[in-house]
């Protein structure tokens, strides 16, 4: 359906089944992280998190691969290995999926000082006015998520009939840039966290000046992340595959995905702030429709011509686009103002 060549169908299927039975886990290890942020604890979410990942490097290597040997620093040593390939890969991912949530889980009702449970008197039955906000909150960002991840789905059937290197630069590209946008989606998460904690003291100037903060300091990452990134494209593609034919298409799509990682960061610490304010509808909106709107409609119209380097460079106008919005509502709305009058 998504377009992928029948030699990668099997894989695929089996890879997105064993995976999808375990999101009840990343669930909950979504959930609890964000509780504990929310709480003011950024540092414990973050380490799970990066252990998490360190775990996933760790099992894909022993479950992946059949035992070798290895040479390093010219001694040669043999590594054990399970050899189950694709079943590996995403075996050692829920593996690691699994021990975070639960060490998440441990943490968030056992020690954390502000929502562990032991201890605690009263009921925990929830109150109407809560599930009220909550739903206010959460819905538009639960459409927001289905629609970005349709559009993802959108972007896979534009990418697929161009071939299979097409799609393995496309996957490699995609994985390198996350080196670029991560820091932004962590100082997202912080201005989440800082300015919902500025809200709840009713700290309005305070609040501002946190929004404007965590805004430039990830628009700067960012940027340098991006000039990096143009940089050092050759390194970090090849790193991934030797294939030149991909290397060489990688390269071509994430310098011109460099250009736009500064706008890219606005539209994602911005979306964090309101986040933090509980004024997620229209910055919902706004994600959809600058995703489907501009996005894909571009990448349908220039892939056909251009390739691969269309669907990337309408992927960069975009987020040029959404950046500019995000930064237009956060400086020149009167959200604030809104603020003031609620509280």
């Amino acid at each position: 359906w998504l377009g992928g060549d029948e030699a990668i169908w099997s894989d695929s299927s089996l890879y997105f089944g064993i995976f999808a039975l375990f999101l009840p886990a990343l669930q909950l290890n979504f959930l609890a992280g964000g509780m504990l942020r929310c709480s003011g604890n950024m540092r414990v979410p973050s380490m799970l998190n990066v252990l998490m990942c360190l775990l996933d490097v760790v099992f894909n290597f022993f479950l992946i691969f059949p035992s070798r040997q290895v040479e390093w620093f010219g001694v040669t040593f043999t590594t054990p290995g399970a050899g189950l390939g694709v079943e590996g890969a995403i075996l050692g991912t829920v593996l690691a999926e699994l021990i975070t949530a639960g060490g998440m889980m441990w943490y968030l009702c056992r020690r954390s000082p502000m929502l562990r449970l032991s201890g605690e008197r009263g009921s925990f039955l929830p109150r109407k006015e809560t599930l009220s906000k909550a739903f206010r909150i959460s819905l538009p960002m639960g459409f927001e998520h289905m629609a970005i991840c349709g559009a993802q789905i959108a972007t896979t059937v534009i990418v697929a009939p161009l071939g299979i290197i097409a799609i393995a630069a496309n996957s490699f590209a995609i994985t390198a840039e996350s080196l670029c946008y991560m820091p932004g989606y962590g100082i997202s998460e912080a201005a989440t966290t800082l300015v919902g904690q500025s809200l709840g003291a009713n700290r309005i100037r305070l609040l501002r000046r946190f929004a404007n903060i965590t805004v430039w300091s990830g628009m700067l990452i960012m940027g340098v992340m991006g000039a990096l990134m143009y940089v050092a494209a050759p390194q970090i593609i090849g790193v991934m595959t030797p294939v030149e034919e991909i290397r060489m298409l990688g390269i071509e799509i994430l310098r011109i995905e460099a250009f736009a990682e500064p706008m890219f960061a606005a539209s994602i610490v911005a979306y964090g702030i309101f986040v933090g304010v509980g004024n997620t509808f229209v910055p919902s909106l706004m994600n959809f429709g600058s995703i489907w709107g501009v996005r894909l409609t571009l990448a349908a119209w220039l892939a056909p011509t251009m390739g691969l380097p269309g669907v990337w460079l309408a992927m960069c106008i975009e987020l040029c686009f959404r950046g500019a919005i995000f930064l237009a509502r956060l400086w020149g709305s009167n959200w604030i103002y809104k603020l003031r009058i609620n509280r």
